[in-house]
């Protein structure tokens, strides 16, 4: 498609202005599904200015920041749109916190209003007093709990409202996401909207859901009301269900605004905790294209739901998926081969941070890829702690830096903000901490990250290269590895491992077959097995929880 056509109006590149034209582009397509709920764009767009109308009437308007303690669900949708309709500023809520965390967060990031789950209204009630900032509270019903006096009720006031006036916005209004990571305070990772929003555009254009031959720029961004309205005569809008939560970035922009840039339909699954074969029937029922999970925490439950479904002898019918995609930590080859035996898909390995994306791998049956292997995104580099270049096949190590869509900052962190994103000749680039290898073909092997590296006498070691070699023998269903103190060499490398079910292997037995992967010196020189390897909701590694597992258990 040729989408440069001549515009009188160039769309400005803020996400409720895109959404906005979706809803008159294609007012009665389906916009947001979560269990028997279905929204239309038309009532997506009315809904939100409702909403919008509360928070300008309690003073909130350009860059006031609101709180989203919520569920995945179409409420949380709603309330992020309505935000960015006053050109506001969505602050994402690990919904896991405790007080102290919450309080924390909403501070930090100077949130004026609050939508919370009805669930939580004990949180609420115990940090509201230590809030000041906050002048809002809006309870979504979840059938859990009254309202609270100080509050309002999310439905109650959408009825009460008029829609606000649609206004205008601009591409440099400030987007924001917290990213927390395993150690330290979570940190708002800023950028203006026009950056992330043709980010994410040009990703679903190399996805495949829209034919795009180039770049897109901004100039672009009304001719794609016509690749939407296209699509929608076609039946082909794509239906996607972020498996992991809306809180995290891989939840909120692979799976939920990238599909809506392009007119599609958001599918939430509302229960906490992730459970596959309740995922699998809403991919039947919705008829999904797009699914959005976080490496093995995520596949390897639905394998094991799709092996024990056919089994059965009623498989699930995957007939609808295009497209299993992944982001965050590495996904191993061989559960992607295991899931392709059910249905031939593509499966989008996306490596990436909130800070940026380094590159990614597709699988299919005609395909297969090896874990951890990335074709680089354009313009990314791999560095030395040196500051020398990486070259293919070199073998050296090296940080990975990535450009185009870079941050403006952290929020109130100019320290880490310097650290983070600097110009290495003449261009600013983000350097998020993460380390790999180029091989001689121009892909990377990801190593991990620097901060999680183990020093055992004198070699560095990243945990993410143990634990997948550890991961390869059929009797271990997850790892974490994590470096201890040790006397003789410094660090040194210790597996956290849990079995699949009713299997078991002797730790020297699983030490021996590592051996067959990684080199001496890798090794784990104690393995430690659990009943369970914990995992933050969004699949990533717990690397604290097994850190201190492992220093009471064995020191």
């Amino acid at each position: 498609m040729d989408t440069r056509l001549n515009q009188e109006v160039i769309l400005e590149a803020q996400y409720a202005t895109v959404w906005e034209r979706n809803s008159d582009v294609i007012p009665d397509k389906i916009a947001l599904i979560c269990g028997d709920k279905e929204v239309t764009w038309r009532e997506y767009d009315n809904r939100a200015a409702r909403l919008a109308t509360i928070l300008s009437e309690a003073g909130l308007g350009d860059d006031s920041k609101v709180g989203l303690y919520l569920h995945n669900s179409n409420e949380y949708l709603e309330a992020q749109y309505s935000v960015f309709k006053i050109r506001g500023v969505p602050i994402n809520v690990n919904y896991r916190y405790k007080e102290e965390e919450l309080i924390y967060l909403l501070d930090n990031s100077d949130s004026e209003a609050v939508f919370y789950q009805g669930c939580y209204t004990q949180q609420i009630e115990a940090i509201k007093d230590k809030l000041p900032k906050v002048k809002l509270f809006i309870q979504v019903n979840d059938g859990t709990n009254q309202l609270l006096s100080f509050a309002k009720d999310y439905e109650s006031e959408i009825s009460a409202s008029e829609p606000m006036e649609r206004i205008d916005r601009s591409g440099e209004n400030i987007y924001m996401l917290y990213t927390g990571g395993t150690t330290g305070m979570p940190k708002g990772v800023m950028y203006q909207h026009e950056g992330h929003l043709m980010g994410m555009l040009n990703t679903a254009g190399a996805w495949g859901l829209i034919p795009v031959q180039e770049r897109l720029e901004k100039e672009d961004l009304e001719a794609i009301g016509n690749e939407v309205k296209r699509l929608a005569e076609e039946d082909n809008l794509p239906v996607s269900i972020p498996a992991c939560p809306l809180m995290h970035g891989t939840g909120m922009w692979l799976g939920a605004i990238i599909p809506h840039l392009v007119g599609g339909t958001v599918v939430t699954l509302p229960e906490l905790g992730f459970d596959p074969d309740n995922l699998l029937r809403e991919v039947e029922r919705t008829k999904a294209n797009n699914v959005v999970i976080v490496g093995d925490a995520f596949a390897k439950p639905i394998m094991d739901a799709l092996d024990k479904a056919e089994s059965d002898g009623h498989p699930y019918d995957l007939s609808s998926i295009n497209t299993v995609i992944s982001s965050g930590v590495m996904w191993s080859s061989e559960v992607k081969q295991g899931l392709l035996k059910h249905h031939d898909m593509v499966l989008v390995d996306a490596m990436g941070s909130t800070e940026g994306g380094m590159g990614s791998s597709r699988a299919s049956r005609d395909n297969p890829a090896e874990t951890a292997k990335f074709v680089l995104n354009p313009g990314v580099i791999v560095i030395t702690d040196d500051g020398e270049i990486v070259e293919p096949g070199s073998d050296k190590m090296g940080k990975i830096g990535t450009s185009g869509l870079v941050p403006l900052g952290y929020f109130k962190d100019e320290k880490k903000s310097a650290e983070t994103f600097k110009e290495f000749q003449g261009v600013r680039y983000s350097f998020p901490g993460d380390y790999a290898k180029v091989e001689s073909d121009g892909t990377i092997t990801l190593l991990g990250r620097g901060s999680n590296c183990i020093n055992t006498a004198g070699e560095k070691v990243y945990p993410e290269e143990v634990e997948e070699a550890i991961k390869r023998h059929n009797d271990i269903y997850d790892c974490l590895v994590v470096g201890l103190k040790d006397d003789r060499f410094g660090q040194r490398v210790v597996a956290l491992a849990s079995f699949q079910e009713g299997k078991e292997i002797a730790e020297q037995d699983l030490i021996s077959f590592t051996r067959e992967h990684l080199a001496g010196y890798k090794l784990p020189k104690q393995v430690l097995f659990v009943e369970e390897v914990m995992r933050a909701p969004n699949g990533k590694a717990n690397y604290k929880w097994a850190k201190e597992t492992a220093e009471k258990e064995l020191t």
